[in-house]
């Protein structure tokens, strides 16, 4: 990351962006697994196909009904974990997270086709 804020890969520039690595305070207790990474990746390669179609249907069929619902988490979640949560929530043009509840899950704004028609 030193690298690409600095473009500058001098030997006093190294040792500076080696230096600042070492003093950063780091998190050593991580609760996250592969198998939850391997989720989230899955997870952000369906939202893709997921985003388009939505925004399409939001184009040519208008959306005029709004919701808040609960979307419920399973166990408590790593900063890192909650974050792409949001993000895959967020990420598709229907759904935005507006709260993150701890111990209950996240408060999702959803927009929908109107049940007339």
């Amino acid at each position: 990351m030193w690298f690409l804020l600095t473009a500058n890969f001098t030997p006093a520039n190294i040792m500076i962006g080696v230096a600042i690595a070492f003093l950063l305070p780091r998190n050593f207790a991580s609760s996250e697994t592969l198998g939850d990474w391997l989720k989230v990746i899955i997870k952000v390669f369906m939202a893709i196909p997921q985003a388009y179609k939505e925004a399409f249907e939001i184009i040519f069929r208008p959306h005029k009904e709004e919701e808040i619902i609960l979307e419920r988490i399973s166990g408590k979640r790593s900063p890192r974990l909650a974050f792409w949560d949001i993000f895959l929530i967020t990420f598709t043009p229907k759904t935005i997270v507006t709260e993150y509840k701890e111990n209950e899950g996240y408060e999702v704004h959803v927009i929908k086709r109107s049940s007339q028609g």
